[in-house]
C-alpha cells in the first residue's frame, strides 16, 4: 500500500540552516529509489524543526532509500548537527487532492 514517511529532524543549536539545506538535497535522491514525491518543511515557529516527507509505493522502496548511501552519508556526515534518536513513521495514505495552479487562478477570490 502506498504511503508517506514522516521524518522529524531537529537540528542542534546554530546548525539549522546548513542542516535544512542538507536534508533538502538528500530528499531529492529519494526519486531514484522510487519515491513519487518528497517535501521538506521547516517550521517558522521553531527554525530547528525540519520535517521531511517522502511518498513511496512500497515499504521496501522506502527502506532501500533510508539505508542507501545518500541517507547513510547524511546521518554520518551530519552527526552532531541533529538530535537523536530520529524516529520516522510510515503513514498509509487514505485520501489526497491537489489544486492545480491554473485551477487556483480560476477560483473565485475569498471574501
Amino acid at each position: 500500500m502506498a504511503g508517506v514517511v514522516h521524518i522529524p529532524w531537529y537540528a542542534t543549536l546554530f546548525r539549522g540552516d546548513a542542516f535544512a539545506d542538507a536534508v533538502s538535497e538528500v530528499a531529492a535522491a529519494s526519486i531514484r529509489y522510487g519515491a513519487t514525491q518528497y517535501r521538506v518543511h521547516r517550521s517558522r515557529e521553531d527554525r530547528y524543526r525540519i520535517l521531511q516527507m517522502v511518498w513511496f509505493e512500497s515499504r521496501l522502496a522506502w527502506e532501500r532509500y533510508w539505508e542507501g548511501p545518500e541517507m547513510t552519508a547524511l546521518r554520518t556526515n551530519y552527526s552532531g548537527r541533529y538530535q537523536v534518536p530520529v524516529v520516522y513513521a510510515w503513514h498509509d495514505e487514505l485520501a489526497q487532492d491537489v489544486l492545480q495552479p491554473d485551477a487556483a487562478a480560476a477560483a473565485p477570490a475569498a471574501v
